[in-house]
């Protein structure tokens, strides 16, 4: 099995059209959402939701009203303010360190396991698919792609398929450390824009630091050709394959829209027919 992570240094590149595209292209797969901050690619692949479980990170203190004694001693050593007046847990304030249950005299308080989202495991059209919502202003998004990811390299060993294909967070965030590490390829998913350039370049560095095989797409390469031979530049002096360049489409945009892949939008779109010319090269 090959796992591959399409990944960027900053988001909107279009990495979830690329990899539902490969999604489409590929046999005998098994995809994995790890943007779980904003995870989009169940808006194209239409999962249906066989497994689904909560995730659970991180800490917060409860004081146990009927045992606390008042004395004042969580208070006073919170240096996050999250004890209020009442002797009651500010949830949103408490960073989970648990100094306060550990000072407290009479064990009125305990630390509580968070909610902080839930995952799935879902059927498509192209096969099975992982994926994650990570709740509202919760963190550790880390820990939950490190979790989802290995659950799909789980169930594409037991289904023995040949790919495991993974549309990977932005940035070079510790979520993207989670997502990348030990695959077998990384596609890094260009734009040709000063901010895309400039993220593009410490993406790289991380995929370098990290001893990954690296190939390189660049996306919408015609609305700025300049920028798009600096990338290609960059590529060369980095000793990184630029595997192929893509053109900026509306029919992309009324893929999206329709929620499709491009490949089941427009298969002859030359856009379609550039992604699988790189697919090929991918296999």
């Amino acid at each position: 099995m090959k796992e591959i992570v399409i990944i960027s240094g900053k988001g909107g590149t279009g990495k979830t059209v690329i990899t539902g595209a490969f999604a489409a292209l590929a046999k005998n797969r098994v995809m994995v959402d790890c943007d779980v901050d904003a995870a989009d690619l169940h808006l194209l692949l239409h999962p249906e939701i066989k497994e689904k479980y909560e995730f659970r990170s991180g800490f917060t203190a409860l004081i146990n009203e009927e045992t606390c004694i008042k004395c004042g001693k969580c208070q006073n050593i919170c240096r996050f303010n999250a004890v209020k007046d009442e002797f009651v847990i500010d949830p949103i304030a408490c960073e989970g360190c648990a100094f306060c249950s550990h000072i407290c005299p009479v064990n009125a308080i305990e630390m509580q396991e968070n909610i902080s989202g839930e995952w799935y495991i879902s059927k498509t059209n192209y096969g099975s698919f992982v994926h994650a919502k990570l709740g509202i202003a919760e963190e550790n998004s880390g820990k939950l792609v490190a979790l989802i990811r290995q659950k799909a390299r789980n169930l594409a060993a037991w289904q023995s398929v040949d790919w495991l294909i993974s549309d990977g967070p932005p940035g070079v965030g510790c979520a993207v450390i989670a997502a990348i590490v030990g695959a077998t390829l990384a596609i890094i998913v260009a734009e040709p824009t000063l901010s895309g350039i400039h993220d593009f370049k410490r993406i790289v560095a991380l995929t370098k630091k990290l001893n990954l095989t690296t190939k390189v797409i660049i996306n919408k390469y015609d609305i700025n050709l300049e920028n798009t031979q600096n990338i290609k530049d960059i590529c060369k002096e980095q000793q990184i394959s630029c595997v192929g360049q893509i053109p900026y489409s509306k029919e992309v945009l009324m893929a999206v829209t329709n929620g499709k892949t491009i490949i089941e939008h427009l298969p002859q779109n030359e856009v379609s027919i550039e992604l699988q010319r790189i697919w090929a090269i991918i296999q």
